[in-house]
């Protein structure tokens, strides 16, 4: 699906809420929305749809190499399998975390993202500052949300697209040896699968995470 740039943001309320609201009254009133149909929608993604599909997939790819590989080499069709699959995610790209590199996903023309799997974007990630500032100064960026990285670890920026979207690999935080794959799925952030945030420590692990 093309990018589409011609969005008349100008005619809408500054506030995200807002905006929201004022656009859906505007596309109720005109008969282009069903508002029972768009809550249905809202739910799937909030609830059914979400981050916690990612982490699922991240926490197995930590613990079952062969697994590991299949989603670096080739992730669609064990993507299709689990069912994990569909608008927003039909071409997906996994990129890992290592000691040496630190991924970051952006998307630069509007906001590409991989719904079936991280659910939906959130405001930060469609904000003309993120993803001017993404691509131009990445390790400031990822300092304002808390991530100060070694020295020596580079910063490489991935910029999604409507044929392409990128999912982070965070690196397996240490001391989760012979945890089970739930529990691992608990320290992956939505955040961390974007890149601007490490993956949780059992220590630092938030409630309910």
């Amino acid at each position: 699906m093309p990018h589409d740039h011609d969005h008349p943001h100008s005619h809408l309320p500054s506030d995200p809420a807002l905006r929201v609201k004022a656009l859906e009254t505007l596309l109720t009133d005109k008969g282009l929305v069903d508002p029972a149909a768009l809550d249905a929608i809202i739910d799937l993604y909030q609830n059914k749809i979400g981050p916690q599909n990612g982490a699922q997939v991240v926490a197995k790819m930590w613990s079952d190499p062969d697994f590991h590989k299949q989603m670096i080499e080739n992730p669609m069709p064990t993507l299709q399998e689990m069912g994990l699959y569909g608008r927003q995610g039909e071409h997906m790209v996994f990129v890992e975390n290592t000691e040496d590199v630190h991924n970051m996903v952006v998307c630069t023309l509007c906001s590409c993202y991989p719904w079936p799997l991280l659910g939906i974007p959130p405001g930060w990630y469609k904000s003309d500052a993120y993803r001017a500032r993404a691509v131009r100064e990445p390790r400031a960026v990822l300092a304002e949300f808390g991530v100060t990285l070694p020295e020596g670890q580079k910063v490489r920026v991935w910029d999604s697209t409507a044929e392409v979207r990128y999912l982070v690999v965070p690196q397996r935080p240490a001391g989760t040896e012979g945890l089970s794959e739930e529990a691992l799925a608990a320290l992956v952030t939505r955040d961390s699968m974007i890149g601007t945030a490490l993956a949780l420590s059992p220590a630092t692990q938030e409630p309910g995470a």
